[in-house]
């Protein structure tokens, strides 16, 4: 069968990233396993079990050349992936065939990798959210002082800038990648606990020695590079399943994030006053040939929301867990685990790639802004009518009952806003049409949206953007 005559899944044929998909690729996987052996072993020479350096040199010999076809046919006959592995090891490591996997049980492996690949993927989600927020803070810096409609209820509401509006979405990355990259240090390891986490069969190897047996997991944690420290204090056989719940739960923050900016861009890009990028010779609609669709945020809305039903899925597992391990978690999280990593991926990407690329209608934005700003200057407008000597509340009344007539005016008969004209013409504020149209400046409306972005990029996205290497901040294909 071809490709084409199968399911594949669209996450890695169609979204994701090449580095993404080779972290959670069988080989990787497999390779991980091998590394788990070697440090095992080697640990286990150096607490004094008769384990030659030929040995070990045998197996590192092998480590990343894994028969793949020996250990699938071992499987079909065995039913137990593990030791089909172990088999295929050995056949390649001939001499240390024996020592493979001495002591330990299926999760020894099996829950170690899980960990350590995502520990090595929610690095690699941490990297490229620092290169999402470059991409938004350099366009929040350039649109800092453009004014724009600020939205409450989806109803227009006091003046913001469109680079504070674009800062708020970077907020909610700059949090996301505190926690990805404290929990890409915190996860973990199962360590070495054997078959119901009490160590007895390392115990056993030692002849009773507890300290050798503590040793054994520091060491082998240590050749893992990490430390003992970095090791989770008590399991059963598996590491609780709160600790997938913690890492998939930290990916759905950064979806809700990539949601809810992306819905944003949906939304303006329907009034025109900002779009997505749009290829020359990009079609919008088979039928409908004039439409510009904000398709890659519409793609992100709909992996987002995949994304964010995930954790259920590692809830569910934790709190069905029975004592010391059951096998029911397996099937599901072979699936979710490495799925939430490959969406979260294909979402920054496409964001990153929007967010580069994000063209903004200056002039669509002032004409939203001039319909609007006569209501917004009231304030102004009723602060200079009192200087000249007018009543404070009455005036306050009589705008009211302008700004209702102004509004019928555009709501029901489609013509401009002549709140300013009505006002002019009424004699109890004393203001003509050019000292009301002085007050009518939108950037006298927009508060500190400026310098709120100018201080947010410079005290907590600049650090992070900093790190980012150069050969990391590549062009991706979306």
């Amino acid at each position: 069968m071809t490709k084409y005559e199968e399911y594949t899944n669209p996450l890695t044929e169609r979204y994701a990233g090449p580095a993404m998909r080779r972290l959670f690729s069988p080989r990787h996987k497999f390779e991980t396993w091998r590394r788990l052996w070697i440090a095992l072993a080697e640990a286990e020479r150096e607490l004094g079990l008769p384990i030659t350096k030929a040995q070990i040199a045998e197996l590192k010999k092998f480590e990343h050349d894994v028969n793949f076809a020996a250990a699938e046919k071992q499987e079909a006959k065995v039913r137990h992936d593990v030791m089909a592995h172990v088999h295929a090891y050995g056949l390649q490591a001939k001499g240390a065939a024996g020592i493979i996997h001495l002591g330990a049980t299926s999760a020894y492996v099996g829950d170690n990798t899980d960990i350590l690949v995502m520990r090595e993927a929610l690095a690699l989600v941490a990297d490229e959210l620092a290169q999402l927020m470059k991409a938004l803070a350099d366009f929040a810096m350039r649109t800092r002082k453009l004014p724009t409609l600020g939205f409450t209820h989806f109803q227009p509401a006091q003046l913001v800038t469109v680079g504070k509006r674009a800062a708020l979405w970077l907020q909610d990355f700059y949090l996301d990648f505190q926690e990805i990259t404290a929990l890409s240090r915190a996860l973990p390891l199962l360590g070495v606990k054997g078959t119901t986490g009490t160590q007895a069969s390392f115990l056993e190897l030692f002849d009773g020695d507890a300290k050798k047996v503590e040793a054994l997991e520091a060491l082998v944690a240590e050749k893992l590079g990490l430390r003992a420290a970095d090791v989770i204090d008590l399991s059963g056989q598996t590491y609780t399943r709160k600790l997938d719940y913690r890492a998939l739960s930290a990916l759905s923050g950064v979806a809700q994030s990539a949601s809810k900016m992306a819905t944003d861009i949906r939304l303006l890009q329907h009034l025109k006053e900002i779009e997505e990028p749009f290829e020359t010779s990009q079609i919008g609609s088979s039928a409908m040939a004039y439409k510009r669709n904000p398709m890659r945020s519409e793609r992100v809305c709909s992996l987002s929301r995949y994304l964010i039903s995930l954790p259920a899925v590692c809830a569910a597992t934790e709190s069905t867990q029975w004592f010391e391990r059951t096998l029911d978690d397996s099937a599901c999280r072979r699936i979710v685990i490495p799925e939430a990593f490959l969406a979260a991926d294909a979402v920054l990407a496409i964001l990153r790639n929007v967010s580069a690329g994000l063209v903004v209608h200056e002039k669509v934005i002032a004409a939203h802004v001039a319909a609007e700003l006569p209501f917004m200057a009231t304030e102004n407008i009723l602060m200079a009518a009192v200087k000249k000597g007018g009543d404070r509340q009455a005036l306050h009344e009589r705008i009211r009952v302008h700004s209702m007539a102004a509004a019928a005016e555009v709501k029901q008969k489609g013509r401009p806003n002549d709140l300013l004209a009505r006002i002019a013409k009424d004699p109890a504020f004393g203001l003509d049409l050019a000292e009301m149209e002085r007050l009518l400046d939108p950037k006298l409306y927009t508060g500190r949206c400026a310098e709120q972005v100018e201080a947010f990029v410079r005290r907590r996205v600049r650090p992070v953007i900093r790190k980012i290497k150069a050969e990391e901040a590549v062009e991706l294909k979306v």
